[in-house]
């Protein structure tokens, strides 16, 4: 599996599309720079979400897809979506043991968002 890439100083749009249909526009990197931990912290969860892909049902492999997306790089943003990190957890926590590097990586993201 590839880890994403991420490049801090590039400053024009990026364009998040599933299925050919544009499901959000990034403007930049809002406060990537200053807070590498949550950087860490997003990207773990992500990378997470990924590998836990092949034990999801195909409404929760749509949920996940579908959400990634909104996960960003700013602590007042990621704050104003808690719903996005609990719909995880409920996926999380109905796999059981499998999900739990899952669960790890959204309990520390949660315990930055404070």
């Amino acid at each position: 599996m590839t880890e994403p890439t991420h490049h801090p100083t590039y400053n024009g749009p990026v364009f998040n599309q599933n299925g050919g249909q544009n499901i959000g526009i990034n403007y930049g990197h809002v406060g990537a720079a200053q807070d590498p931990e949550l950087r860490a912290a997003v990207e773990e969860l992500t990378a997470r979400l990924r590998d836990l892909t092949a034990h999801l049902t195909p409404d929760q492999a749509r949920t996940v897809e579908e959400t990634l997306p909104v996960l960003a790089l700013d602590r007042e943003a990621m704050s104003e979506r808690r719903l996005t990190l609990a719909r995880f957890s409920q996926i999380a926590n109905s796999l059981g043991p499998v999900a739990q590097p899952v669960a790890d990586a959204l309990g520390r993201l949660l315990g930055l968002l404070g």
